[in-house]
């Protein structure tokens, strides 16, 4: 029996993940992530798909976000009839950020309709799905809890582990058992860090014949994770005391609510003014109530701080949910000092773009990045801090201060991930293969992990890799 693996995503770049590992005549893919970036380069990659859908057999999500769980609702409108596994709270999570995505597709494509039509001219694009097709997609899902090994396919089973990444995210280990010959295979979507507010820790894998894993920062160091509480603390205090207003894209899942965590530590200590947070997503406001539920993902920190005391630690009397688009509207209309978190994350879609329109070009405004901005996207060039940037096709002058708090990332640094991998039985892991990563952050992480031991090989698009038993 011969094993193979190959991607059509997330391979030498960091968005758009879609990993597969191929045996006899089964096809289990590993995400189904929607790619941003250049706009002319996301729709072919988005739209137009290089394998057969209807050969895949079975999908694994690894966890809810854009990027890993965005095109699922295109699975089934081109031939996909298999099952979807994931946990609980991720099928939780990926029905919200399917669902807002339809929105916002909607939404946005009818608003460059209107302007093009001032410009008398035509846009015919149409969205990548609507919401019905979201709903379809659902039904495909089957939950699993963690630790509990489950079969996806004839001769193999998944398990997966907690990777501490967002709520209900998972590392699936592939076990493959077939004629006598047994090979497990340890499939990461993204890697967790320890000590990230709210979340349980990464979990320790079994031993693997092979780890696929991510590399988004291969080449780089994180701030230490307590350090985030205090400059986040500096940021708003500074910002406010000049009469600005706090700009966060945030992803609406994990990110948004780890922040709503910290802001309302802080506001409990005093140690930031007292001025109205919203939150201008109604996804974030919908996973928020997700989070509440999920209780059982949470580490014992959340539960002393909050839970053993009766509190809710996603609501205070400062924050303010936003729900609607006329609230939205007036957010921009008020020039008192505020903290406004809202999605998308990468500042590609979604409300983020109409506060950014409407605040950036004003120097006592602060754009606070708390992500990861893939290439090409709006919140790199903001990052990057260029004197213009281009909003719904005009250019606006970038005059506020711009600040990148690297502590809240949810992506394991490289020391983080070699730790990681040090856990794994190392006397049987064969080889190391790494994904989701730009090409330098891979390069360092692959000459890192050489120095340790390790056989690694950086994922090329299209390229067939043969697994040995």
């Amino acid at each position: 029996m011969q094993v193979e693996l190959y991607s059509w995503g997330a391979a030498q770049e960091v968005t758009g993940s879609k990993h597969f590992i191929k045996f006899d005549d089964q096809v289990i893919q590993i995400d189904c992530g929607a790619f941003q970036g250049r706009r002319k380069e996301s729709e072919e990659k988005n739209r137009n798909w290089p394998f057969k859908t209807e050969e895949v057999n079975a999908l694994i999500l690894t966890h809810a976000h854009y990027d890993h769980s965005g095109l699922i609702p295109l699975l089934p409108k081109y031939g996909f009839t298999g099952n979807i596994y994931a946990t609980a709270a991720s099928r939780a999570l990926a029905s919200l950020i399917m669902m807002d995505s339809a929105h916002i597709q909607a939404r946005d494509l009818e608003y460059m309709k209107r302007r093009a039509l001032k410009r008398g001219e035509v846009f015919n694009t149409e969205p990548l799905y609507t919401e019905e097709d979201v709903v379809k997609s659902l039904n495909h899902f089957v939950t699993v809890s963690y630790e509990r090994p489950v079969p996806v396919a004839d001769g193999a089973q998944i398990t997966f582990f907690d990777a501490g990444h967002i709520l209900g995210s998972s590392i699936p280990v592939l076990n493959i058992n077939k004629d006598g010959q047994q090979m497990v295979i340890g499939c990461a979507g993204d890697l967790g860090r320890k000590n990230l507010p709210i979340l349980r820790d990464p979990q320790p894998l079994p031993d693997l014949d092979y780890l696929i894993i991510e590399s988004t920062y291969g080449h780089r160091l994180h701030d230490p994770i307590d350090s985030a509480m205090e400059k986040l603390a500096d940021v708003v205090s500074r910002t406010i005391e000049r009469g600005g207003k706090v700009l966060i894209p945030a992803f609406a899942v994990e990110r948004t609510q780890e922040l709503i965590y910290i802001l309302h530590l802080l506001n409990d200590q005093e140690r930031i003014p007292k001025v109205p947070i919203y939150i201008d997503s109604p996804m974030a406001t919908n996973a928020t109530s997700i989070f509440r539920v999920h209780q059982e993902c949470y580490d014992e920190e959340t539960r002393e701080a909050f839970l053993q005391h009766h509190k809710n630690p996603f609501g205070f009397n400062e924050l303010h949910y936003i729900t609607n688009v006329e609230e939205s509207k007036k957010l921009n209309q008020d020039d008192q000092p505020a903290i406004i978190i809202a999605s998308s994350g990468m500042c590609e879609a979604g409300r983020i773009l109409h506060h950014l329109k409407n605040n950036i070009q004003n120097p006592d405004n602060t754009v606070l990045i708390v992500g990861f901005m893939a290439q090409h996207t709006l919140g790199r060039r903001i990052k990057e801090q260029h004197d213009q940037v281009k909003i719904f096709g005009e250019e606006y002058n970038l005059k506020a201060e711009v600040v990148t708090l690297n502590a809240f990332s949810a992506h394991a640094d490289y020391n983080e991930i070699l730790e990681f991998v040090s856990g794994v039985n190392q006397k049987r892991l064969k080889h190391i293969f790494l994904v989701h990563g730009e090409p330098d952050a891979q390069a360092n992480l692959r000459n890192l992990l050489a120095e340790k031991g390790y056989t690694t090989t950086i994922v090329k698009y299209n390229e067939t890799y043969h697994l040995e038993f």
